[in-house]
């Protein structure tokens, strides 16, 4: 790759505010568009897995009753991007609810820490709404 060619090619810039709930948007590749119903997290399910283990770092198979951790944990390849529950709006067909993620866009880190935070301030009710974009 020549260095016009790798400079032309950068990450995408990180967005600030979330897609409003009920408002309408064309897929990055305008194939079809979608209606949003809010802001959610994706996660992975442990138990899905093909083998007894849901540890990460395991050395070998482990029976299903010595599970440790939590069934559901945030999913480490969108946490970066933002997912949504849609209703896609196809032309012909009927409107289909489902979960999209825009591996297209990046999260600021305030946002990424809203989405997809550990800490214990995260887990109060009144954590329900993004922060605010930033000027």
């Amino acid at each position: 790759m020549t260095a016009a060619a790798s400079a032309s090619v950068s990450a995408p810039a990180p967005i600030d505010a979330v897609y409003a709930s009920g408002s309408e948007h064309t897929s990055p590749g305008a194939q079809y568009s979608f209606r949003v119903i809010g802001p959610c997290c994706r996660l992975f399910d442990r138990e899905e897995l093909p083998w007894p283990c849901c540890r990460l770092a395991w050395r070998s198979k482990e029976p299903s009753w010595r599970r440790v951790g939590r069934r559901f944990v945030a999913d480490l390849a969108s946490r970066r991007c933002p997912s949504y529950a849609v209703e896609l709006l196809q032309p012909g067909s009927r409107p289909t609810v489902t979960v999209l993620t825009l591996f297209s866009m990046r999260l600021s880190g305030p946002l990424q820490e809203w989405w997809y935070s550990k800490q214990p301030s995260s887990f109060d009710p009144a954590n329900q709404r993004p922060p605010a974009p930033s000027a």
